[in-house]
Parts: C-alpha cells; sequence; structure tokens
C-alpha cells in the first residue's frame, strides 16, 4: 500500500505510535508499505511551532527520512485539484492532503472525520 500520513498521524507515527489505531499502526509500519508524508504537514508543524501551539521533539524533521518516511511534495496537479474540492472541510492544509491523496493515489492515515466526506481511500488512524 501506499500511504499518506495527515499531520496528526505523523507526530503520533513518529513520538507516540501507541495513539495509532492498531490497524493504522501496523499499515505504517509496515515494511510492504511505502509512507509518505506531506510538505504542506509540515509546513503546518512549522507554523505551529513558531506561534507556540505545538512543540517538537529536537530533530523532528531530520528524523523523518531516517524513519522511513517519503517526502510529497506539492506539484501543480495538486493545486488544481484542490482548487476543485468541494468545502466539506475548511482546513487548508487537509485539503491539500486529499488532494494529494486523490492525485497520487495514495490511502490517507487519519483520524479526522472531515476528510471521509471526499472521495478518498482512508485507513481510521
Amino acid at each position: 500500500m501506499r500511504l499518506l500520513l495527515d499531520t496528526h498521524s505523523l507526530l503520533w507515527a513518529l513520538n507516540q505510535p501507541g495513539m495509532l489505531r492498531s490497524d493504522a499502526r501496523k499499515a505504517v509500519e509496515s515494511e510492504d508499505n511505502v509512507v509518505y508524508v506531506s510538505m504542506a504537514s509540515l509546513w503546518e508543524c512549522a507554523i505551529k511551532v513558531s506561534i507556540g501551539k505545538l512543540r517538537l521533539p529536537d530533530g523532528f524533521f531530520q528524523a523523518l527520512q531516517p524513519a522511513g518516511f517519503e517526502m510529497l511534495t506539492i506539484e501543480l496537479q495538486h493545486v488544481e485539484a484542490y482548487s476543485k474540492l468541494p468545502m466539506h472541510h475548511r482546513d487548508p492544509f487537509d485539503r491539500v492532503l486529499v488532494a494529494q491523496a486523490m492525485c497520487e493515489q495514495l490511502i490517507l492515515v487519519t483520524r479526522d472525520e472531515e476528510i471521509c466526506k471526499y472521495d478518498v481511500s482512508v485507513i481510521p488512524a
């Protein structure tokens, strides 16, 4: 499987894997799966750190690739797909993840029920 972690799932996978539901944790930890992290999630983390809404462990960003995560950049096709999404969800970062999951045929690992309103495959986190 090819998975895309939403921001909460990423934070839990790296720092508190027990917070993930067992099926999601197994999928993320399986060497048979490719797990992507969107630059949108990293940008969201950076913004929340800068305004004091999130604290990350030292070396958080540097730990992503050694943990086996693949980085997913935001491409023009993602932006175009984003512009066509219905407004089921108001969070722009989550909407980017939905657009990326749709374009790249990824399964989104999330606990956000609003994301399930989109035509995207989900593994409940």
